[in-house]
């Protein structure tokens, strides 16, 4: 038996003693795999459960209500709004654990709503080590159990089990949600919220993979995997992201030569950025089309 077969046979033999199990469930590769181990483990005593609000792209719900289809397990959808919260609405260094802090709230009252004691989330082992994480000290406060780190079962582990269920997230990559867009400080908005989404649906179009769409206050700063910034700059991608992006919105579009950087408007990354010049930041101008 392979390490990771033993791992993902010791977290199915841990779920199948609790009575019942809701997870935390994003319908990303990490929340899909618990899912898939606790349906395994506990059949119809297993629920998957999203949250859904502004922060979360209908794409991304789209996908999780597939991906429960894929794995058979109960599927149900709370919703909460954090632009509810002024201390997220803020958007300090802490937005993330009053983000996770407030959903992973909705989740215990939906488990308790279903007579369920215990909510999962998707914490991996390779979680704590990524920087700045200020969500993880909500699962601990909350005391939600993570299945993957307590069985020591890292991100890249996590991809080899999906691909054992046969998940069609396997390989997807991370997509945090929609106010990861927003650099710290400037504050969360549903217009913002909305613009980034609109945007980043325009790169989903084009078959774009890795991305983000920063929102720089009205400026969109386009970031994408490193093998696929040659299709950004394809001159018929650079006309799309130039009329349709302003179209949603925003006054000005650029393509960061840097590429895709998970966190790069997190307080951490600003911190290791602080010596770059604004022009080695933006990269690239896609000049919109009011521009002279």
């Amino acid at each position: 038996m392979t390490a990771v077969a033993a791992k993902l046979d010791a977290a199915r033999a841990d779920l199948a003693e609790r009575d019942a199990v809701l997870i935390a469930f994003s319908g990303g590769v990490d929340s899909s795999v618990v899912a898939a181990i606790a349906h395994d483990a506990l059949g119809d005593d297993a629920v998957a459960c999203t949250a859904k609000s502004e922060t979360l792209p209908a794409a991304e719900l789209e996908d999780a209500n597939r991906v429960a289809e894929e794995i058979g397990i109960r599927h149900e959808i709370v919703e909460f709004s954090e632009l509810d919260s002024e201390q997220f609405v803020a958007n300090d260094d802490e937005r993330c654990y009053h983000c996770r802090s407030m959903r992973l709230s909705a989740m215990y009252d939906e488990a308790r709503e279903q007579g369920i004691d215990v909510v999962c989330d998707g914490t991996n082992a390779s979680d704590p080590g990524e920087g700045h994480r200020p969500g993880l000290r909500a699962v601990e406060e909350l005391n939600a159990y993570s299945p993957l780190l307590e069985h020591d079962i890292t991100k890249e582990e996590v991809r080899e089990i999906a691909r054992e269920y046969g998940l069609s997230v396997a390989d997807k990559p991370s997509m945090a949600c929609l106010s990861s867009r927003i650099p710290t400080g400037l504050e969360v908005t549903e217009d913002r919220l909305s613009r980034v989404e609109k945007a980043e649906r325009l790169l989903r179009t084009w078959g774009f993979e890795q991305f983000r769409v920063r929102d720089h206050d009205g400026l969109a700063r386009i970031e994408v995997g490193e093998e696929e910034l040659d299709v950004a700059l394809d001159p018929d991608f650079v006309r799309a992201a130039r009329d349709h992006i302003a179209d949603v919105g925003f006054d000005h579009v650029t393509l960061d030569l840097h590429g895709y950087q998970t966190g790069s408007v997190s307080p951490a990354a600003e911190a290791e950025d602080e010596s770059a010049s604004a022009d080695d930041l933006l990269g690239t101008d896609y000049p919109t089309a009011t521009e002279d």
